[in-house]
């Protein structure tokens, strides 16, 4: 009897043995599966991150390329704007001066208006800057120098292109009136001549013209002084 019932006890073990080793064999592979799906799951997030970080690194690298030609261009434009030189003054080397007497008389209501004409003689614009005066001296020698300037009715900037001219009025008195009727119209001062400086410059002297610019005309000034307007073109 007892010799039966030891192999009947070892061949239980061995099955309980062969059955709790497929049991272990079975959690191993499991934690396996595992680990393999834990890796996948890891990869698909790292491969989805970096896609899109692609992305903006491409727009982000366009966008201060983009800046860049903004600002370059912004700069060749400043400088060609700035590239011009400075506009020479008018002077008597670049212009040439006429004047004009007045048309018609002086009357209560005005005064005569003489015409002060410049003339751009360069191939060049030039500026006007500042106070002109003219200054008129009696033929004879008989009453002292009159003279006018338009430091108070527009010496402002005023460019004259090549070529071009700009005109002022010279307002005046040409009637005596404490003469006799026959010497109403003749002054103290006998101008056939004046002398005209432009702002900072020598001055020239240029003979009177007759208001249709023929030659012959008379700056007769009744007064100490006259009055140069602004220039303007005309």
């Amino acid at each position: 009897m007892r010799t039966t019932t030891r192999p009947a006890l070892l061949a239980v073990g061995a099955v309980a043995t062969l059955a709790l080793s497929l049991t272990a064999c079975n959690d191993g592979s499991g934690t396996q599966d595992s680990a393999v799906g834990t890796s996948a799951a890891s990869a698909a997030p790292s491969g989805a991150t970096s896609a899109p970080a692609s992305a903006p690194a491409a727009h982000s690298a366009s966008a201060p390329s983009g800046g860049r030609t903004s600002t370059s261009g912004g700069g060749s434009s400043s400088s060609g704007t700035g590239g011009g030189g400075v506009t020479a003054a008018c002077t008597t080397k670049n212009t040439s001066v006429t004047f004009l007497q007045s048309s018609g008389h002086a009357s209560d209501a005005q005064p005569a208006a003489a015409t002060l004409k410049i003339t751009n003689s360069s191939g060049a614009p030039c500026t006007i800057v500042g106070p002109t005066t003219v200054v008129a001296d009696d033929d004879q020698g008989k009453a002292s120098p009159v003279s006018g300037d338009n430091s108070k009715d527009g010496s402002d900037a005023v460019d004259v292109p090549a070529g071009a001219a700009v005109v002022a009025d010279v307002l005046y008195n040409d009637v005596n009136s404490k003469g006799t009727t026959s010497a109403r119209y003749t002054c103290p001062v006998q101008a056939s001549h004046v002398k005209v400086a432009l702002p900072k410059d020598v001055g020239t002297t240029v003979n009177v013209m007759k208001a249709n610019g023929s030659p012959g005309g008379v700056f007769s000034v009744c007064g100490t002084d006259f009055k140069v307007g602004a220039f303007a073109a005309r």
